[in-house]
C-alpha cells in the first residue's frame, strides 16, 4: 500500500528514480543468499563483463558498489587523485555544483568554470586553461555528461579532442548518472578515464548501486593516489577479483539479480534502439513544450537532453505549484526546479524503461495542471504535437516484428 494511496499507477516522470519494469521487480523478489556460494561469484563475473558494454569499453574495469551516484563520485575522485591536486570542473546546474563541492571538501584545488544555468560547459575556457598549463599541474578534468537540473547535455568527444590537441595528460572523469544507458556513451572512443552511473536512472533499478568504470590509466593512477579511501578503495575490489570471489563486503543480492534482468532487457531491445527511443521521447517532449508556448531551460539545440526537459514557466507562476498540483490531483510526479532555477522551472524526466504512450499520458497531465494554475494553454496542443511526431517516427517493436 502506498503511504498516501491514489488509485491507478503513479505516473513517475521525475528524472530519477524512474519506473522499474516488472521483469526487474520479479527478479529482485527473492530471499537472501550466501554471497560466498558459487552462484553469486558466477553471476557477478557475467555482470562485470556485461556492464562494460553499457560503457562501450573493452579495456575498462567496472566496480559495482552498494552506494548512490554521490558515492560513485567519491570513488572516482579518491582513487585517482591526491589532496591538493588541481582539477577543472564546470558549474552548469545543481548536480555539477554538488560534485564541485565534493571535490573541494575532499581537499582538491578546483578551477571552477561557471556557465549560465541552461548552457553547456564552457569548453573555450577549458582549452585556454590547458594551453596555459605547460607544467601539467591540472590532474583531472571533471564534467557532468547530462546535467539533470537543467536538461543540458555536454559534448564529451569535444572535451577529449581539446585534451588531445594540447597533448595534456589530465585524467578525464565523467558523471554519466543520467546519461549512461539512455544516451550514447563511448568510454574507449572518447578516452574517458573514469565514468560512473547510478542504478536508479536509465538502468531502471532501485536506488542503491553505483557503477564506476576505470580505464587502465585510471587504475595506474590509483596506485599512487594519496586520498584516503576505505569503503570505495578499488584495490580491495581488485584483490577479490583476482581471487574470483569479487566482493570485499556484502553486496545486495536482490540488486544484483535486478541488474541482471535490467541488462537483459537493454540488450534485448538493443542499445542503439534504446538511444533512438530516448531521442524520440526527448524530441516529442520538446515539441509539446513549444506547442504550449513555453521555453526550454536549455538555451541551444546542441545541448538538448534526451533524458530530461526543464520547462521554464512565466514569472507569475511558481513551478513548485505545478509539481504539487500534479501529485495531489493527477497522481503525476514531476521534477522540481533546483537551486537557481527553483520556482522557475519544472522538469519532465523521460528516461529509463518508458514508452511513447506513457509519455503522452504525462504530457496530457501537464496540460491540465497548466490550466489549473492559470496558464492559458490550449488543451491537447502539446499532446497533438507530440502525437504527430511520434506517429511518424515510432518504429515497430523489435521483438514483435
Amino acid at each position: 500500500m502506498d503511504y498516501y494511496y491514489g488509485p491507478g499507477r503513479n505516473h513517475l516522470f521525475v528524472p530519477g528514480p524512474v519506473n522499474i519494469p516488472d521483469p526487474v521487480i520479479r527478479a529482485m523478489n527473492r530471499n537472501n543468499e550466501d554471497y560466498r556460494s558459487p552462484a553469486i561469484p558466477a553471476m557477478t563475473r557475467t555482470l562485470l563483463e556485461d556492464v562494460k558494454k553499457i560503457f562501450k569499453t573493452t579495456s575498462g574495469i567496472p566496480f559495482i558498489i552498494p552506494t548512490t551516484g554521490t558515492g560513485a563520485w567519491e570513488s572516482a575522485l579518491t582513487n585517482t587523485l591526491s589532496p591538493g591536486d588541481r582539477t577543472v570542473s564546470f558549474v552548469i546546474g545543481q548536480f555539477s555544483l554538488l560534485w564541485i563541492d565534493q571535490q573541494q571538501r575532499l581537499g582538491f584545488n578546483v578551477d571552477v568554470v561557471e556557465s549560465d544555468w541552461g548552457q553547456g560547459a564552457n569548453l573555450d575556457i577549458l582549452a585556454s586553461k590547458l594551453a596555459e598549463d605547460t607544467a601539467h599541474t591540472i590532474k583531472a578534468v571533471c564534467i557532468v555528461h547530462n546535467e539533470t537540473a537543467t536538461g543540458v547535455t555536454n559534448n564529451l568527444a569535444k572535451v577529449r579532442k581539446i585534451l588531445d590537441d594540447y597533448s595534456h595528460p589530465a585524467l578525464f572523469l565523467v558523471d554519466g548518472v543520467s546519461s549512461i544507458c539512455a544516451l550514447d556513451f563511448r568510454m574507449d572512443e572518447w578516452g574517458v578515464d573514469v565514468a560512473l552511473t547510478g542504478s536508479q536512472k536509465a538502468l531502471s533499478l532501485p536506488t542503491g548501486m553505483g557503477i564506476v568504470c576505470a580505464s587502465p590509466k585510471a587504475i595506474e593512477a590509483s596506485k599512487t593516489a594519496k586520498s584516503v579511501r576505505v569503503f570505495f578503495d578499488w584495490k580491495d575490489y581488485l584483490k577479490f577479483y583476482s581471487l574470483g570471489t569479487f566482493w570485499p563486503y556484502t553486496p545486495s543480492i536482490q540488486l544484483l539479480y535486478g541488474l541482471r534482468a535490467a541488462l537483459d532487457l537493454l540488450f534485448e531491445e538493443g542499445l542503439e534502439n534504446v538511444f533512438a527511443r530516448h531521442a524520440r521521447l526527448g524530441k516529442a517532449t520538446r515539441l509539446a513544450v513549444e506547442a504550449w508556448g513555453l521555453k526550454n531551460c536549455t538555451q541551444k539545440e546542441e545541448w538538448f537532453s534526451d533524458t530530461v526537459t526543464a520547462v521554464v514557466v512565466p514569472p507569475y507562476i511558481d513551478s513548485a505549484e505545478i509539481v504539487r498540483r500534479g501529485w495531489k490531483r493527477y497522481n503525476l510526479s514531476l521534477g522540481l526546479g533546483l537551486n537557481k532555477v527553483a520556482g522557475k522551472v519544472f522538469r519532465i524526466g523521460h528516461l529509463g524503461n518508458l514508452n511513447e504512450l506513457q509519455l503522452l499520458g504525462c504530457l496530457a497531465g501537464v496540460e491540465m495542471i497548466l490550466k489549473d494554475v492559470g496558464y492559458p494553454v490550449k488543451l491537447g496542443s502539446g499532446v497533438a504535437a507530440a502525437c504527430a511526431y511520434l506517429q511518424n517516427n515510432t518504429p515497430l517493436i523489435v521483438s514483435r516484428v
